[in-house]
């Protein structure tokens, strides 16, 4: 199990929206079509998964590789030691990746976090976030107003720094300058001791990171998922993704 015709299966986490009244789960079409367009098999991960951990840990152990995606919802603040209620909170997604995140730590699955996904690995992981960039009161603007058609939203915004020997800019094949959309009201404010900086914007704000001594857990604050088609680098990550899934699911068979 784990993979069909050679391509790797990836699991994708769900977000609960509500849908006329209907508490509903979904996935946003660009992920999954940035992993079947780099060669991978995308399977949604419901988050009733977490309330019966065997089939949680039944469907993870079917995969070669995870996803954690973008969402309009935010981390609950008391995962990272924040005091508050958070108005766009999904906790059964907080639960869901934070379970995922465990079990791809701990068996060196393949993992890559998108703008949510960045944060939630950041937290499971020690870090803290800035709730509101805003409470930094020095930097770039890091989001673009919702009310602009996408083609504005997901426009490149401003350019980050990989760092020179890190996981990205090995993926890149450069650590020359990149730029990129930024559609995020929140950030990194602490990383945790587990994972390491692979990129920052011109304001000193985090934009990737990986954590240490795994094969491949890859998180970035802004949205390669958007269009990779159009831009080499937001290729080049997804395809180092389905590697490093097939890479694993090779070395998990018996």
């Amino acid at each position: 199990m784990g993979i069909i015709f050679n391509n790797p299966l990836i699991g994708v986490a769900m977000c609960q929206i509500d849908n006329g009244g209907h508490p509903t789960q979904s996935v946003h079409n660009k992920y999954l079509t940035a992993i079947a367009q780099a060669g991978g098999v995308p399977i949604a991960l419901p988050q009733q998964l977490c309330a019966t951990p065997h089939l949680l840990e039944q469907a993870l152990a079917t995969l070669d590789g995870v996803l954690l995606t973008g969402s309009i919802s935010n981390i609950e603040p008391w995962h990272y030691g924040e005091a508050g209620s958070e108005p766009l909170a999904d906790p059964g997604r907080d639960r869901l990746a934070f379970a995922i995140i465990t079990w791809a730590t701990s068996r060196r699955m393949p993992l890559l976090g998108i703008c949510r996904g960045m944060q939630e690995l950041v937290v499971a992981n020690g870090g803290a976030l800035w709730r509101d960039l805003d409470q930094r009161k020095t930097g770039l603007p890091h989001h673009a107003e919702s009310t602009l058609p996408l083609s504005e939203q997901y426009a490149l915004a401003h350019d980050i720094f990989p760092e020179a020997d890190g996981l990205l800019a090995s993926l890149l094949g450069s650590d020359a300058a990149l730029a990129v959309n930024s559609l995020h009201h929140q950030g990194i404010r602490e990383t945790g001791p587990q994972l390491r900086i692979e990129a920052r914007a011109p304001d000193g704000l985090i934009e990737a990171v990986s954590l240490r001594h795994h094969p491949f857990a890859l998180a970035v604050q802004w949205h390669p998922e958007w269009q990779p088609e159009h831009h080499d680098a937001s290729r080049a990550l997804f395809a180092g993704f389905i590697h490093a899934a097939q890479h694993y699911h090779k070395e998990k068979s018996p």
